[in-house]
């Protein structure tokens, strides 16, 4: 929250839901009217203050060490205060060089509450350089904290501070590129004090000092969108010896979530010294590369892009990055140019980080034929690793890894099984103890390890689980309902485990960023793990999609359906749509005002693309009709996928409701944003009166007589005969239905069970928990007998599921994030923590009215963690609560005329006043604790 506040600050969440705390918010006076009684908290006015304690968790960028930050660090930190119902009024931020401690900026005190995403407004930071940064703050009384301890950032290097590196590759026609680069030099005596590197390579590489590997990295970008990543390298440069540097790069083509591009390297190291001097060692015409002849060419996987992970254990080159390896036979770089230079326009400064960690299988089974098989117990993400004893140079083993066993124990090799992809991983033994680990991810739960020819133990195999790497704390959630629990657990780890070098749709078959698969896992992750770099990184790689693609005309607005990828332009029109509700999301869990600025003008575009699409005469006056895009079964709108998941949506409708009330939320949103970045007036009004006007036809015309919502209209203005679940429950989420119409519509949606599928569930769960319905949320997320997340646990899935049911013939995936999105409803509605203003200034803390007996968990947001813990009884609700310093928490309890409560806590809790059968109150930080105790009626 800035200082001065936007005008018309609106709180986060969907608008009903919001609006009601508010106005429970608001009611005074009801105390003797409902014979409610509160006493208060412990302590109070008078009680001892003390000085707030020096701030912790300092980040900048929402990263706690970032090493190459790009324009005006955004800095971060959590105020720190013994005190109860605490607040920050000031702060004080300083900046320092690292190298000479000199104050390159101090803010001086300024009187405000922000403590995210402050904007360095110093002078200009040197590229590729490090620096130290600390902050204190003041709270209510004035008094000021300590500094906090140095926290540190890099800032990145722009295209023109490469220093003569050039962009290298090796010469070859090859559609399948392992590369090998290598170059040695002499370190100075000098003792090394600091060195970084800087790798760019399409589309992956490793990096390695002395045989050491450094690190690892990718860049699947259009070119002129590349990446680099930034490295530490200090503790592996030794002062006075020769150190050869090797880079192994794979390039792979073009595929689903890689464009083509073209294979290069590019390097840059730098070591700094004790005694002041600098050595820069970069890509040039002298390195010298060769093929990784330890793998083979492989055929494509599936149709998606990615291919076979085949090796040759016989042709592994030893010792090739380290020092005195005679590369003589190796062939000289080809050098493209120094960069920047066509095709390798420009690069930015990766801003995720890959996170690898070695899991083992939890035992070997052996099938009725005796090949040995590894049971993960769970679907991974990973790279497969075996160790070998005993190998025989030439013999194959066709490793495979898969998802389910056939009835004799193998790894199946249906269609359906493996999404219609082959997961084998062809190897060629070489004589002896070998170890051979895959370099390409898959997901998957089993691993057959067919004629080794010796016995493969437990401790043989592992596998690397790879994942976008969060720094953050994880949310928590446990319930009275063990089903609940587990459908949680699979939620997280299928969020988590669905972003890797950017986010899939699935780690095995389609590696790709599809906008709707992104927004959903991203809803999962910035909750559940406080992810903040994938979510940020991919927003504004799909702004550079509407740039490339949809920038003029009748394009404009719309987004790339997936980006980046290998078959350029094409959307999906509801995933144009969602992708507005996606950075409306960003803002609320973050409170980021510089990525709503840096995206309204995209979101303008895409209000403009909404409006476009709804006439102001003919049978569908006033809906928007045929939004343009899709081909095929996407055409003018998903609606939702796979297609069994549709459940019969009439996809004849010309306006469509699912696709009306997500312009609603267009055109909701893009208003919201317009008011934060501060546009005129007017403009907002134009929006708003848009809105209005579509939310107006969609009851006119998209109902029946009994308030169902109907499928849309068709060309000729008659109302589709049919209803499914989607159209009512998308009109309730998105804040179409009218008010009044809620017990009803939420019955219906209730009695329908689940006709909805994963990509689209959450938006029935939301409509449910808007419309009171706690009870018929939680029989959707535990009941084995209905479709849903419980029934893939009850047929032994591990991982959520692109479609609720695994049909003969299909290629559905077993590791589709999108159905984890629900994660958001097990906290907001099941544990009852939801964000109040923008960034988590405030929350509220509101038990479900019915269903779970207990619940308890916590969720890492913006300002810090939230944690609640509370229990049903037969006279209301016994609940605890801890509370970040800096955010107020409305606290929602269920009240009754004999019905009264007790606060105990260090933090004062202020009653608000009771609306329908809710009474709400007002806590700071701290701990709380309500007692329900019977009243006298």
């Amino acid at each position: 929250m800035n200082a001065t506040p936007p005008t018309s600050a609106r709180p986060v969440g969907r608008g009903r839901r919001s609006a009601a705390w508010l106005a429970a918010a608001a009611v005074t006076g009801t105390l003797a009217a409902t014979g409610l009684v509160v006493a208060p908290a412990t302590g109070g006015p008078g009680r001892a203050a003390h000085a707030p304690d020096a701030p912790l968790a300092l980040t900048v960028d929402d990263q706690t060490r970032p090493l190459n930050v790009e324009g005006a660090p955004l800095f971060g930190w959590q105020p720190q205060d013994r005190d109860p119902g605490e607040v920050q009024t000031a702060y004080q931020l300083r900046v320092l060089d690292a190298s000479t401690g000199r104050t390159v900026w101090d803010s001086g005190k300024v009187a405000s509450d922000e403590q995210s995403h402050v904007e360095y407004s110093g002078p200009a930071l040197r590229s590729g350089d490090d620096y130290r940064w600390t902050v204190r703050t003041w709270d209510v009384t004035d008094r000021s904290s300590g500094w906090s301890a140095p926290a540190t950032f890099e800032t990145g290097i722009g295209d023109g501070d490469w220093e003569g590196a050039s962009w290298i590759r090796r010469t070859t026609g090859e559609a399948d590129d392992y590369t090998l680069a290598r170059t040695e030099v002499p370190v100075a005596d000098s003792p090394v004090v600091r060195a970084r590197a800087y790798t760019a390579a399409n589309h992956t590489y490793e990096l390695f000092l002395d045989g050491k590997r450094a690190d690892r990295g990718t860049s699947f970008a259009y070119p002129g969108e590349g990446y680099y990543q930034a490295t530490d390298v200090t503790d592996l440069v030794t002062a006075g010896r020769t150190l050869a540097i090797g880079i192994r790069y794979h390039w792979y083509g073009s595929g689903q979530g890689r464009p083509a591009a073209a294979p290069g390297l590019l390097h840059k190291l730098v070591v700094e010294h004790a005694d002041g001097t600098r050595q820069v060692v970069t890509t040039d015409g002298s390195w010298r590369l060769t093929r990784d002849t330890r793998f083979v060419s492989g055929n494509r996987r599936n149709g998606e892009g990615d291919r076979v992970d085949a090796q040759d254990g016989r042709a592994v080159i030893d010792g090739w990055a380290r020092p005195g390896f005679d590369a003589g036979s190796w062939q000289p770089a080809t050098v493209v140019g120094q960069h920047p230079v066509a095709p390798f326009t420009h690069l930015s400064g990766q801003e995720t980080r890959m996170e690898e960690s070695i899991i083992a299988p939890e035992r070997i089974l052996t099938a009725a034929d005796g090949t040995l098989v590894a049971d993960f117990g769970k679907v991974v993400p990973a790279r497969p690793v075996v160790r070998f004893q005993d190998g025989v140079a030439g013999r194959t083993v066709v490793l495979r890894a898969g998802y389910e066993l056939t009835d004799n124990g193998r790894v199946a090799t249906s269609t359906l099984a493996t999404q219609g992809t082959d997961m084998s991983f062809p190897y060629i033994q070489d004589d002896g103890e070998q170890t051979w680990e895959a370099w390409t991810h898959l997901g998957f739960r089993y691993l057959e390890i067919p004629q080794a020819g010796e016995d493969v133990t437990v401790d043989d195999v592992s596998a690397v689980l790879v994942h976008t790497d969060v720094e953050g704390p994880e949310a928590t959630f446990s319930s009275s309902d063990p089903t609940l629990d587990a459908v949680w657990d699979m939620m997280q780890r299928s969020a988590l485990w669905s972003v890797q070098e950017q986010f899939v749709d699935t780690p095995t078959r389609e590696k790709g960023q599809f906008l709707g698969d992104a927004a959903n896992i991203s809803y999962a992750t910035m909750q559940g793990f406080g992810e903040r770099t994938a979510t940020r990184q991919a927003i504004r790689e799909f702004l550079q999609s509407q740039q490339r693609f949809w920038s003029s005309g009748a394009d404009a607005g719309r987004y790339n359906a997936v980006y980046p990828n290998g078959d350029g332009k094409r959307d999906i029109p509801d995933y144009t749509e969602m992708f507005v509700d996606w950075v409306w999301r960003w803002y609320e869990v973050t409170g980021d005002e510089t990525l709503i600025r840096e995206a309204y003008p995209a979101i303008r575009e895409t209000a403009g693309y909404v409006l476009r699409h709804i006439p102001d005469e003919g049978p569908t006056a006033g809906l928007v009709t045929n939004l343009s895009g899709g081909s095929g079964a996407y055409r003018y709108g998903i609606i939702d996928w796979p297609e069994p998941g549709r459940f019969g949506y009439d996809m004849d409708a010309a306006a469509r409701t699912v696709i009306n009330a997500l312009g609603v939320e267009v055109l909701r949103r893009t208003a919201d944003m317009a008011e934060v970045v501060g546009r005129p007036a007017s403009e907002v009004a134009e929006l708003r009166d848009s809105e209005r006007a579509l939310v107006g036809a969609m009851n006119d015309r998209l109902r029946r007589p009994d308030g169902v919502y109907v499928d849309g209209l068709h060309a000729d203005g008659t109302q589709s005969t049919h209803a499914g679940q989607h159209s009512t429950s998308y009109a309730v989420a998105f804040d179409v239905a009218p008010e009044e119409d809620l017990p009803a519509l939420a019955e219906h949606l209730s009695s329908m069970g689940m006709k909805q599928g994963p990509m689209t569930a959450h938006w029935l769960l939301q409509a449910l928990s808007d419309a009171g319905r706690p009870d018929a949320v939680l029989r959707l997320l535990t009941n084995p007998d209905d479709l849903g997340w419980a029934r893939i646990l009850d047929q032994g899935g591990t991982f959520t599921w692109e479609a609720w049911t695994l049909d003969p013939g299909s290629n559905f995936s077993q590791s589709h994030g999108w159905g984890a999105q629900a994660a958001v409803d097990v906290i907001e509605t099941m544990l009852g923590i939801r964000l109040g203003e923008p960034g988590a200034e405030t929350v509220v803390l509101a038990p479900p009215a019915t269903g779970l007996e207990h619940a308890s968990g916590s969720v890492p947001t913006q300002r810090g963690v939230v944690s609640l813990d509370w229990t049903r009884s037969q006279h209301g609700v016994r609940l605890e609560a801890d509370v970040p310093v800096n955010v107020t928490a409305r606290v929602e309890l269920p009240a009754s005329d004999r019905t009264t409560y007790r606060a105990v806590g260090r933090t004062d809790a202020r009653y608000l006043g009771t609306r329908d059968g809710v009474a709400v109150f007002e806590v700071g930080s701290g701990s709380v604790r309500f007692v329900p105790t019977r009243g006298r009626g």
